[in-house]
């Protein structure tokens, strides 16, 4: 949430500065900034140490009350009004217009190939990787990032990525800057962890660390920010749409028009299956002039609990699971097929001149508020747990920059090849590390099955990057490395490297 400090602001926190002076500052900032009186933050000011009263000074100070008042007063207003009415809207939606994978030629598809490797081998493309989740649900008390997910080799998901980076780098013979945006507990750990392992193979040219911002969560009645503590204000991430705020205040959009870099592959930590920086994904986005590219995969069945890609009054959003009506989600088309097929996977492609232009309209990504039970510290010092939901707490979505963009593209994808994501502690039905694990080495079976080769079964195969970084690849490599027509049999665990 916190926007950067003005210079006299860092000035009176960074230098030694009188306790009247700081306390001055923060009162007249929330004086002046808030319709709705904030005051009460500063309840247990004099019981504070003067560490406290600084680091505490800076969360105040670094709160945008010309945004936060605007969703309080929204959403006080708001409190007894109707909602979206997503029924309506649902029945509305139409499938979203795609390449899809049974009716797109070869011509198109290799132009896309030819144009993707043109711009990364040019240097126009850098990779935004989210990853500001910890393991929680896990059972993983880490970021995300460091959880081992390899099938064979146990290679954590940042490796997977990172190594996946790497050999389209040596495809394309050019370096591909890699974004990896933390969160407020996992950028300390992330940052150690890439320092410990000589940032995976990475430059420190080619990897920049930018930190997930914070929104305060606030009193569903009242509208007065709620305390953590009697020192800390109660903040919470604000979204994975919080991207774009985060890249504009770490100065990564101006960075990124000075390197030439014209798009950003965008992906999510949890998914080791992404093929970063794909160049026909990208290649059809620049073909098509798009500003905003999906990849989507089809739903396996109507009610499935991923993002719905559609098509409405002309534009293209993503309805979720939670909003769409059975009814919508059930209708069919002629030939019996789903309607509304196309599954969200969170992998997309942003112009940067369309982010930058983004980052001037407040309704480019609206805050979605949720209403929740936040514990936290009255005006007494007294710690309250509430039994209901008592306060709001707002976060942004990424992919509510799709309706924003006047020209979008929908791909799709199959499902083996492009999503495994690990999402919930084994044992759980869906998405688990055991099922992700499984489909990479699917897949790898796949390629090697493909150029001639017999794996037997339950096997478990893992093919780096950096020896076969996709299909094709690996069949030429291993075509030229044979030396009779014998066949080659895998029957043990294998990790080519």
């Amino acid at each position: 949430m916190s926007k950067p400090l003005s210079e006299s602001q860092n000035k009176s926190l960074g230098d030694s500065i009188s306790e009247n002076d700081l306390y001055s500052r923060v009162a007249s900032h929330l004086a002046s900034g808030s319709e709705v009186r904030q005051e009460h933050l500063l309840a247990h000011w004099d019981r504070l140490t003067e560490a406290q009263r600084q680091q505490f000074g800076e969360q105040i100070l670094g709160i945008d009350f010309e945004i936060l008042d605007r969703e309080i007063r929204s959403g006080l207003s708001k409190q007894n009004e109707v909602q979206v009415d997503w029924s309506a809207l649902a029945m509305r939606a139409e499938s979203p217009d795609a390449v899809r994978l049974v009716d797109s030629s070869s011509e198109i598809l290799q132009r896309a190939d030819e144009e993707g490797a043109r711009a990364l081998s040019a240097g126009k493309v850098a990779m935004i990787l989210v990853a500001g989740g910890q393991g929680t649900r896990l059972g993983f008390d880490q970021p995300k990032g460091m959880f081992p997910i390899g099938p064979v080799s146990g290679r954590t998901l940042f490796q997977m990525h990172v190594d996946t980076l790497l050999g389209a780098m040596r495809t394309f013979g050019s370096s591909i800057p890699l974004l990896i945006m933390t969160g407020p507990s996992t950028d300390k750990p992330t940052r150690e962890y890439f320092a410990k392992h000589s940032n995976l193979g990475l430059g420190a040219e080619d990897l920049k660390f930018f930190e997930q911002g914070t929104m305060p969560a606030f009193d569903s009645r009242t509208g007065r920010i709620l305390m953590d503590t009697p020192s800390s204000i109660a903040l919470s991430p604000d979204g994975h749409g919080g991207v774009l705020r985060a890249l504009e205040k770490n100065g990564l959009l101006d960075w990124a028009k000075e390197r030439g870099i014209e798009q950003f592959f965008y992906a999510q930590i949890d998914n080791p299956l992404v093929r970063a920086c794909d160049p026909r994904l990208i290649g059809l986005h620049r073909v098509a002039g798009s500003q905003v590219s999906t990849q989507v995969v089809p739903k396996r069945f109507a009610t499935e609990r991923v993002g719905n890609v559609v098509k409405v009054d002309g534009r293209t959003q993503i309805i979720e699971y939670s909003d769409l009506p059975e009814p919508a989600a059930v209708q069919t088309l002629a030939d019996g097929s789903l309607k509304l097929w196309a599954g969200n996977i969170a992998v997309h492609v942003f112009d940067v001149a369309f982010l930058a232009a983004c980052c001037g309209s407040s309704d480019a990504l609206p805050f979605h508020r949720a209403k929740k039970a936040v514990s936290y510290v009255d005006e007494r010092g007294e710690h309250c747990v509430p039994k209901e939901p008592n306060a709001i707490k707002l976060e942004r979505f990424v992919f509510d920059l799709l309706p924003a963009a006047e020209r979008t593209l929908v791909v799709e994808v199959r499902p083996s090849e492009a999503f495994a994501p690990v999402k919930n502690a084994s044992g759980s039905p869906t998405d688990t590390p055991e099922t992700s694990r499984q489909a990479i080495s699917d897949l790898h079976r796949q390629w090697l099955e493909q150029s001639g080769v017999r794996v037997a079964q339950g096997v478990q195969v893992e093919i780096h990057p950096m020896w076969g970084w996709d299909a094709s690849e690996v069949q030429g490599k291993l075509i030229s490395d044979r030396r009779s027509d014998v066949p080659l049999v895998i029957e043990s665990d294998t990790y080519f490297t």
